[in-house]
């Protein structure tokens, strides 16, 4: 039926039409009539930022507890009954499982926050968290998501500047072991944090051995270079660093073959060292029952030949992803070798790396011929098989390639040795950025503080809307304090109080002495503020910068958020 331009005018001209010029409105069809409805759940505008903020900061609020020194532990408890017993924000967030879309988000901020920097994976989503709550007040309060979006943009910025400028700290301007405190101060926070002394020797030591200089001259700290196993039983305390050597928990492939190799040379083999068969398909029809006996003996000379290359070589130490049969061992052993079965890919890599050998999938070469050239052979000084607590390790020091570094760990119980083992790698990421970047801000809640008051007054240079998102964000950062006192059961309103008073003297008075409190932050053991910087408090300036940059981005992007559309499953897959 044809309809006039008229149907389209509005109510008042449609009156004034004749009544038969304009269609009836039965005739007008539905969204779902022309099959543009979804079928599903829509959520809109206040109330999704509502729900968003709610699942976010139920998120931040299971690991506010375990920030700082003082804070506390976590048990996670697996579907099939696994234990993890943690403070990691990292590690908390990855065992949780986390179904709401907002949240995940977050859960995704802290693995991104681990493997950049390696540390401050709890601050980094309260702050996220903190940031999101406070923009959704600002939007009750008719304030756009865009122009709160800009304003936490210019404050973020703002803040890396000011960072930079005036809290940071050149590692060499430092008389003390910067890298030390460093250590100190990211263990602090750990189980392992008794022992301190011990651990934060062992990773800068560690660090500092497997130092490579690029192309460019810059120089490089590499953490998977460090390898960190554990063993069981003794005390923490009893953790040691095997400087210049990798190890692996593997035992050699028989009792008969030495346990003591120097001038290693080193074979790495992805394949089977067995008895030779034909493969699959391949039929031998046999008239001569001497024959059978003839295939059977060329069968074996084969594995005899293709062992014999790799001794003439000059092998003594052979690893190998794959099996090794008797037939074959016997060989090995009468050629004093030390090998090794069922070697992980990822450690035999890693050997490769540090030894230089390669790693064959195969001894063919391009003639059809079975060969094993010598250069194919890594180097190294010693490798030895040794017991440590109820496993057999196999140590390889010396490794003539790259450097290598091994921490060996000991403790009572799985628990303990895998919160150890997560500790030690967040140190060594912060004492690798310390070392790359060569600057460090002072810790204990220096940073944020600091920030807030210049954040504050920051905004009343703008006279838009933005000034409001800004003071938020100068406000939302004063959580970390807030939650280290908090947590160190002290008095957070008169902490942040005397701390304020401190940075804001630092930044308007002009007297040099008034400068030096700007280093100042919260020591929790004392309940005071003390000056961070000579206490030993420190934390590599990158890390800082990049977790303001994350939580930021991470609260803008949940912020943008102002529909929600859950499809619904079709009738027939339901």
């Amino acid at each position: 039926r044809y309809l006039p331009p008229a149907w389209f005018l509005d109510s008042t001209h449609r009156a004034s039409l004749p009544s038969t010029r304009y269609p009836p409105p039965d005739f007008i069809m539905s969204a779902a009539d022309l099959g543009l409805s979804l079928q599903g759940e829509r959520t809109s505008g206040a109330d999704v930022r509502s729900a968003n903020v709610t699942a976010v900061m139920s998120l931040a609020n299971i690991l506010k507890s375990s920030l700082g020194p003082q804070g506390l532990d976590k048990m996670l408890v697996d579907d099939i009954g696994e234990v993890t017993i943690t403070n990691d924000g990292a590690t908390i967030l990855k065992q949780l499982e986390v179904e709401h879309p907002a949240a995940k988000v977050l859960v995704e901020l802290a693995n991104l926050q681990d493997t950049e920097v390696g540390d401050g994976t709890t601050s980094v989503v309260i702050v996220a968290a903190e940031l999101l709550k406070r923009a959704n007040e600002l939007v009750k309060n008719n304030i756009h998501p865009t122009t709160i979006i800009s304003g936490y943009r210019l404050a973020m910025r703002e803040a890396i500047k000011y960072i930079q400028a005036n809290l940071s700290v050149p590692v060499d301007a430092l008389e003390q072991d910067v890298l030390l405190s460093i250590a100190k101060t990211t263990l602090s926070s750990k189980f392992v944090g008794v022992d301190s002394d011990l651990f934060t020797k062992i990773v800068v030591d560690a660090m500092k051995s497997v130092k490579i200089t690029n192309p460019d001259g810059k120089a490089k700290y590499p953490v998977s270079q460090v390898n960190i196993i554990k063993s069981h039983g003794q005390s923490s305390s009893e953790s040691t660093l095997v400087a210049g050597g990798y190890a692996i928990q593997m035992a050699r492939a028989s009792q008969e073959m030495p346990t003591w190799v120097t001038g290693a040379k080193i074979a790495l083999l992805d394949f089977d060292l067995k008895k030779h068969r034909m493969s699959m398909g391949v039929n031998i029809v046999i008239d001569d029952p001497q024959e059978l006996e003839r295939v059977r003996q060329k069968e074996m000379d084969l594995t005899k030949d293709k062992i014999k290359k790799i001794i003439d070589a000059g092998t003594n130490v052979l690893f190998t992803t794959k099996g090794i049969d008797d037939f074959a061992m016997k060989y090995l052993v009468d050629a004093g070798i030390l090998a090794a079965r069922r070697v992980d890919k990822k450690d035999i890599k890693r050997i490769a790396k540090c030894t230089g050998a390669q790693l064959l999938l195969t001894m063919a070469n391009m003639d059809g011929e079975e060969s094993f050239d010598p250069k194919y052979l890594g180097a190294a000084d010693v490798v030895t098989e040794e017991r440590v607590g109820d496993n057999d390790f196999i140590f390889i020091k010396g490794c003539k390639a790259t450097k290598a570094t091994t921490i060996l760990l000991r403790g009572a119980n799985e628990f303990m040795l895998e919160e150890a083992e997560r500790s030690v790698h967040d140190a060594l990421c912060a004492v690798g950025r310390t070392l790359e970047s060569n600057s460090v801000v002072p810790g204990g809640g220096c940073v944020e503080t600091a920030l807030s008051l210049h954040l504050e007054d920051y905004a009343r240079t703008f006279d838009s809307y933005e000034q409001w998102a800004i003071a938020e964000f100068a406000e939302a950062l004063l959580v970390i304090p807030k939650t280290l006192a908090q947590n160190a059961a002290l008095d957070a309103i008169d902490l942040l109080a005397a701390l304020r008073v401190r940075h804001h003297a630092a930044q308007t008075g002009q007297d040099e002495k008034k400068k030096d409190y700007r280093w100042y932050g919260l020591d929790l053991t004392n309940g005071v503020v003390r000056n961070s910087v000579t206490a030993g408090v420190l934390e590599p300036m990158v890390s800082k910068l990049k977790s303001l940059k994350f939580a930021t981005e991470a609260a803008i992007t949940i912020l943008r958020i102002d529909d929600l559309i859950k499809i619904a499953l079709e009738q027939d897959q339901q």
